[in-house]
This record gives C-alpha cells, structure tokens and sequence, in this order.
C-alpha cells in the first residue's frame, strides 16, 4: 500500500475505462448521503455485489471523500463533482469540489478517543491503494481527491464486452 502520496501533480488516468460513472452532487450532508446511495448501485450494477468486502470498502471510500468535500471543501452554492472509473481490477474514485486553499493533509495519526472528527483520511488512507490530490484543471479554483483500490481477481468488474 502506497503511504498519502500526496501531491499537486496529477496521475495518469486509467487508459479505456471498463465502466464510467460521473455526476454532481449538492454540498450538503444530504448531496453525500446520495453520492454514496449511487456508487453502491452503480458498483453492484458493475458486478461488485452488495454485501461484498470490496462493495463495503469502495462505498465507505466515495462515503468519506464526499463527506470531506462537503464539510471542508463546500463553496455555498457550488456542487461537488463524483467521478468512479473502473479498469479491469482497480476502481478508482474522484471527488472535485470549489475550495482550492483547503487542502488535504497526511493524516498525524489516530486522533484521540475524545475527538469527534479527523479520521476520514486515515481511513482512505489505510482503505485505499493509492491516494493523492491534484488542483482542479483549467485553473478553476478547487481540488480533486482521489482514491484507488484494486479489486481481488475474484471480484473484478465485469467487462460487457466478454
């Protein structure tokens, strides 16, 4: 597992992407609640099935990276944007909000009991295979946060073309 290799560069993209899914969502603890509703029927449609290991940890991924955009990177008025591409074994997930001086930060370690917040990123973190930040193309203001996790061999995304 790659530690936060956050930077402001961009990774390369998943070359022809097997299945695509992209729409924008309020900012609003609501908007998230149905990023995360959709990426759980979109990813069981995709043949990652409910009640899954991988289904469980994917959805808990789109879960906190819409949940951060909301509460960290929510412009009033301004929409998040949720993107899943999945490519042969690894699904990969962007979330693009408005607010591009709040970056994300390497998680410092386990906030202690008494905290109520700061473990979103130590769970991508420790979740996902890869993740990191770019700034938002065509010099908009904002950021996009991204996640991969590569699926086991048995639960590879169903390809339409076989």
């Amino acid at each position: 597992m790659t530690r936060n290799p956050v930077s402001t560069t961009r990774t390369s993209q998943l070359s022809h992407p097997t299945h695509h899914f992209e729409m924008r969502f309020s900012s609003t603890p609501r908007g998230a609640r149905l990023a995360r509703r959709l990426s759980a029927e979109r990813l069981d449609a995709w043949g990652i099935p409910y009640d899954t290991d991988v289904h469980d940890t994917l959805t808990l991924l789109v879960a906190e990276l819409a949940a951060n955009a909301v509460r960290h990177g929510r412009v009033p008025g301004r929409d998040f944007l949720l993107r899943l591409t999945a490519h042969e074994a690894t699904v990969r997930i962007e979330v693009t909000d408005t607010r591009g001086e709040r970056l994300p930060a390497p998680p410092g370690g386990v906030p202690g009991p008494d905290r109520t917040g700061g473990r979103g990123l130590l769970l991508v973190e420790c979740l996902a295979e890869r993740w990191g930040w770019y700034p938002r193309s065509s010099g908009a203001p904002g950021k996009t946060v991204w996640a991969e996790y590569d699926t086991p061999a048995r639960a590879t995304v169903a390809d339409p073309r076989r």
